[in-house]
């Protein structure tokens, strides 16, 4: 069992945690609970290291054998240690530390007639594992990223999105504009969520699929990528309200992108 905070795989959980640039220099990214090491067993996520309490092993005794049976490595650690490496204010008791998912280099084809949502520098995790949840909830087939959104291997993003992270197909691109533009000329239906010179949402027909945009929290989308897209759409507002919180303005835009 490991008591020692100096213990080099607790320094390195703690790192991984709270530091979005080791995360990146490491390759790797860690998930707490049990619901989410459970998910990434069960997605086939590579497990370097499975981290877990006594008393996370003897409650959650199923779980427990399902994920150390997917782990490359398994360790007891102290409910000290884990309160001094948890991001949670009440740890089950389980972290697991993951190879990343490789989001950046994967390529799927956005194919006609599927529905996809497009996120440009969506800053908040908060927003954007919501986000992710109910793009999965709602039977969207991929999320395309910027590559200067928040980081998706954070435990805000992945905790927020109930698991999705592991299932949902997402393709993070270094120049967005470049890659909607690129897609528009292709035939896709490129819809740039605005409340500036757009359509009303519920005037269009989304019978062949496409890819929503959704911009930043505080901005938008950038006006070159609503330039490169084939439609402006806006979400009506009634009463005084002048906006919606993105992941709220997101579910509605992915809801109805469902046709």
């Amino acid at each position: 069992m490991i008591t020692s905070k100096d213990n080099e795989l607790i320094k390195e959980a703690s790192k991984l945690i709270s530091s979005s640039k080791y995360r990146k220099e490491k390759g790797c990214f860690a998930a707490e609970g049990v619901r989410l090491c459970c998910d990434g067993a069960i997605s086939g996520a590579r497990i370097i290291v499975f981290l877990y309490t006594d008393r996370a092993k003897r409650k959650y005794e199923k779980e427990f054998i399902l994920i150390s049976a997917a782990s490359e490595k398994s360790c007891e650690i102290s409910e000290k240690l884990l309160m001094k490496i948890a991001d949670t204010g009440s740890p089950q008791g389980f972290v697991c530390l993951f190879e990343m998912l490789d989001k950046k280099s994967q390529s799927y084809k956005i194919v006609s007639q599927r529905r996809y949502a497009a996120l440009e520098n969506i800053q908040d995790p908060s927003n954007l594992g919501t986000i992710l949840r109910t793009a999965e909830a709602l039977g969207t087939d991929g999320i395309i990223l910027s590559d200067d959104c928040c980081d998706i291997y954070s435990p805000k993003v992945v905790r927020g999105s109930m698991g999705a992270v592991f299932r949902l197909p997402v393709m993070i691109v270094e120049n967005f504009t470049e890659y909607i533009a690129r897609l528009t000329s292709q035939g896709i239906m490129t819809y740039a969520s605005t409340p500036h010179k757009a359509k009303n949402i519920n005037d269009i027909d989304f019978s062949d699929g496409g890819v929503m945009l959704i911009g930043n929290e505080g901005n938008g989308l950038r006006s070159e990528t609503i330039a490169v897209c084939r439609e402006s759409v806006r979400i009506e507002m009634k009463g005084r309200a002048e906006s919606l919180n993105a992941a709220a303005a997101a579910a509605i835009l992915m809801y109805k992108l469902q046709g």
